[in-house]
């Protein structure tokens, strides 16, 4: 299902170059170009970036042949994101890109009116001020909302009947991500509590804060973990999924299987 969003993301993105006005196009390069925004980098994003030129070609859009992507990636640095869309605008892209998260899209949404900005979230885009509503986004803005962040208090829940017996969760979220993680605890707050849920809440934005939470985890032995969402903590997957099943851990991750499109 990821890769099925991912591909509807990049048909998203093919009509907003398909659609590029004649007059704008005539200010351009020949071949057009477009920015590419991530709040992590290239190599945690591979599989994303693998599904994204694939979908550009079943759109009719070759890299190198017929288009030109300008990646740029924060590595994790949140405070180069304005830079780096600024950078996008000043080369006069296209289009534009973003994945991670609303922090991204609002950077891009800071340094231009004009140019198209396609987003990915895991909120409601209205909610989030992005756009007007899904079926008029208005503005330079469209994309869409995995749901992953409304999805919360269901993924506790779904963690509580795989592991029946469960008293104390621990939750795992990534501190630069503020809006997002907020977000998250109070939705997982308010789920535990009714549910009679203890939570223990750590906090990991590098790999070695995510093995010592695991280290944490192996002193202080809770029933499950649940972990946040959000770009860092998915672009950490692979060691998520490992430490899990190497200290027996039953665990809830972000899974993307619905969409809202805006527009």
């Amino acid at each position: 299902m990821l890769d099925a969003r991912r591909r509807q993301f990049v048909t998203l993105l093919g009509g907003v170059v398909a659609a590029w006005p004649l007059a704008a196009r005539a200010q351009q390069p020949a071949m057009p170009v477009v920015g590419f925004l991530g709040a992590t980098s290239l190599d945690t994003d591979a599989d994303y970036l693998r599904a994204f030129r694939q979908g550009l070609k079943d759109a009719g859009y070759v890299e190198g042949e017929n288009v030109v992507i300008l990646y740029r990636y924060a590595e994790n640095q949140l405070d180069r994101l304005p830079a780096l869309a600024a950078e996008l605008v000043r080369r006069n892209v296209a289009v534009i890109a973003t994945v991670h998260g609303p922090f991204v899209v609002v950077a891009a949404q800071a340094a231009t009116a004009t140019i198209p900005i396609v987003f990915t979230v895991s909120e409601d885009p209205v909610k989030l001020g992005l756009v007007t509503s899904l079926a008029r986004p208005g503005g330079n803005l469209t994309g869409i909302n995995f749901l992953s962040q409304e999805l919360a208090a269901k993924r506790l829940e779904l963690l509580r009947e795989l592991v029946p017996g469960a008293a104390r969760v621990a939750v795992l979220v990534n501190p630069a991500n503020a809006g997002q993680t907020e977000s998250t605890l109070r939705d997982v707050q308010s789920a535990a509590r009714a549910i009679g849920l203890q939570i223990h809440v750590l906090s990991a934005n590098t790999s070695g804060e995510i093995d010592a939470a695991f280290a944490t985890f192996e002193r202080e032995r809770p029933d499950a973990l649940f972990v946040g969402s959000g770009a860092y903590l998915t672009s950490r997957r692979v060691q998520l999924v490992q430490l899990a099943a190497r200290h027996v851990m039953p665990a809830a991750y972000v899974v993307v299987n619905l969409s809202n499109r805006a527009g």
